[in-house]
């Protein structure tokens, strides 16, 4: 039985399973109440019986979260639908109503923004934080920076007045501004140009912004046609300026140009303490609109991608024909059926294997990568590096302790291991552990390696230790291949030790190569963040092993001609060691000093004293 659920054991167990007893099996909604009859959460089932049942059996194995929420379970309503698909419905709007407390709520990072178009006689178009003003709004956007982005290109494009005068009343008074003369605004001031003009200006600048680029052009260059063959060169050339001010503005925009007509795209990435999910929206082959959202880690098995599309969906009427996704959500057919039924037509979740659409959920997902980075003083590489191995891996969620070991030797002498520790991504120099071979008389790197780590997991099993060697780590990594996986794999088992295991592999120049399992090798060439990581920790844990090897040889030739002083053996040649530690200490130190640390009188510390000077 899980320890929290003990502790808060729910008095009203035996009332409520009483009452479940009799519960239908028919598909509805639950509703969880508090004794003051709030409502603490809310779920939907196909069986109600079922479901409900789950919660408040004689031995649950609930998660802390589940079992935080039976615990405070006074009572429960239900309502019984037709179908799962009305309950997913019934379900969506009761938790948008009643926000309760351990469902997962969306919290969106920002406020809204809307696309104004006032109701004056020469309409502006600006961007806005709210609709207090009168007028026309497009909207809601969740993006700041791109519904301002795209007023002020439909401003630029369309050659739209920005300035503070007020028209009608202002035209003719005044120079027409800068902004004229550098072919920024048509100039209304003048009073070249009609009010019929002008609006029709401005609702071709609404349909840009809503319809993009393409559309826009092709419908100008027609006018422009018609206008050069009516003679009417002034329109003529005005469009012709419109149409090379779109195309231009396009160029500088190819970084959000989608490859996809109407699509919205979801990346997840994970931290510490949450999850943040984007929305990145395209319409009609372009950036349209970005929303970002924190989230709790999901609880046991839950699915936190069918949880927020459902939230976030819900009741919406503008639906991609696409969207973008890493993974096919656990509901994806209830979702699909909402989705459908909201837009009245088809709509496909996709989870694309190559091409422009995996690059757009790359995107997506290095976009939450960089809030999390935020949120938790990292960089964004970072975020994706461990999201990206853990998917690679096959692991339920980004490793964020990670120990990597090599094992270092000449032939059988100074042979030595090392194991580094990262950290969320970075090196945890202060949780590195060396380790000398004890049990292996002749170079045998598996022999070695599975020696070193039963050595390090005993600490894990006794939790004698620090507070690093006690600690589980989320992956182990081998300076190796499937030889030394197949070697540490039946050691972990024995140990009764779940944890990941997998080797780096070096090609013949020794750099990193691939990934190894115990039987096939994973590429990790194409995922750079990941190729990254990787590289580091097995160059770091190479590092780290080879120097170690190198002052335990150098201390072992140093020792042998300690022994070749009369009256000097291993023992107090280790004595002087341990006291110096280097030979610079060593010869720093005086001949009474050597006297007394290794035991000998003033002839051989005098003796000693000159070899050392030699060393």
């Amino acid at each position: 039985m899980n320890e929290r659920y003990k502790v808060n054991m729910n008095p009203r167990l035996p009332y409520l399973r009483e009452k479940t007893a009799k519960l239908t099996s028919s598909p509805g909604v639950y509703i969880m109440r508090r004794k003051d009859s709030s409502i603490i959460y809310i779920g939907k089932a196909k069986n109600l019986h079922n479901r409900v049942s789950s919660y408040f059996r004689e031995n649950p194995d609930h998660t802390p979260k589940v079992a935080a929420m039976v615990s405070n379970v006074y009572d429960y309503d239900f309502i019984v639908t037709d179908s799962e698909f009305e309950a997913l419905l019934l379900e969506c709007s009761l938790i948008k109503q009643h926000k309760p407390k351990y469902n997962i709520l969306l919290k969106d990072d920002k406020g809204y923004h809307y696309i104004r178009i006032s109701d004056e006689e020469y309409p502006r178009i600006t961007n806005e934080k709210n609709t207090k003003q009168s007028g026309k709004y497009l909207g809601p956007y969740t993006s700041g920076a791109i519904t301002k982005e795209a007023v002020n290109e439909a401003n630029r494009v369309f050659m739209l007045p920005t300035c503070r005068r007020k028209f009608p009343q202002d035209i003719g008074k005044g120079r027409p501004c800068l902004n004229y003369h550098i072919k920024q605004c048509m100039g209304v001031c003048r009073g070249r140009i009609s009010g019929e003009d002008y609006r029709k200006t401005v609702d071709e600048a609404v349909e840009f912004i809503r319809s993009g680029s393409a559309q826009s052009v092709e419908r100008m260059e027609a006018d422009m046609n018609k206008a050069a063959e009516e003679l009417d060169f002034e329109k003529a050339a005005i469009l012709r300026d419109r149409i090379n001010a779109i195309k231009k503005a396009s160029e500088k925009q190819k970084i959000i140009n989608s490859g996809v007509e109407s699509a919205d795209v979801i990346g997840i990435a994970e931290y510490p303490d949450g999850l943040y999910i984007s929305v990145l929206m395209y319409r009609e082959d372009r950036l349209f609109d970005k929303a970002v959202f924190e989230l709790p880690l999901p609880d046991g098995g839950e699915d936190i991608l069918s949880h927020f599309m459902l939230q976030f969906y819900y009741k919406k009427t503008e639906i991609p024909k696409n969207i973008i996704i890493d993974h096919m959500p656990d509901e994806s057919e209830l979702l699909i059926e909402m989705l459908e039924e909201q837009a009245k037509r088809r709509v496909k979740l996709h989870v694309p294997q190559k091409g422009r659409q995996l690059e757009l959920l790359r995107l997506a997902k290095n976009n939450s990568a960089e809030y999390a980075a935020i949120k938790n003083d990292r960089t964004g590489r970072e975020v994706i590096a461990l999201e990206q191995l853990a998917q690679s891996l096959g692991l339920s969620k980004p490793p964020r302790y990670i120990e990597a070991y090599d094992i270092s030797n000449l032939s059988s002498e100074s042979m030595v291991a090392g194991m580094v520790v990262f950290e969320d991504g970075r090196p945890l120099k202060k949780a590195y552990k060396r380790f000398t071979i004890k049990e292996q008389e002749l170079q045998n790197d598996y022999g070695s390696m599975r020696e070193v780590l039963k050595r390090r997991l005993m600490h894990i099993l006794t939790g004698e230790g620090d507070e690093y060697f006690t600690r589980t780590p989320d992956l182990i990594l081998l300076d190796g291949g499937k030889g030394h996986v197949n070697t540490i794999a039946p050691l972990l088992k024995e140990l009764g030790l779940d944890i990941p295991l997998f080797g780096m592999v070096k090609d013949d120049k020794h750099r990193t190569r691939a990934i190894a399992t115990g039987g096939r090798e994973i590429q990790i060439n194409e995922l750079r963040q990941v190729f990254d990581l990787v590289t580091r920790i097995q160059d770091e844990v190479h590092r780290y092993s080879v120097s170690f090897m190198h002052s335990r040889h150098k201390k072992k030739t140093y020792s042998s001609e300690l022994l070749t002083v009369r009256g000097i053996g291993e023992k107090k040649a280790a004595k002087l060691f341990m006291k110096y530690k280097t030979i610079a200490n060593l010869r720093r130190a005086t001949p009474e000093e050597l006297a007394v640390t290794a035991g000998v009188g003033n002839d051989v510390a005098e003796e000693l004293w000159r070899v050392i000077q030699e060393m």
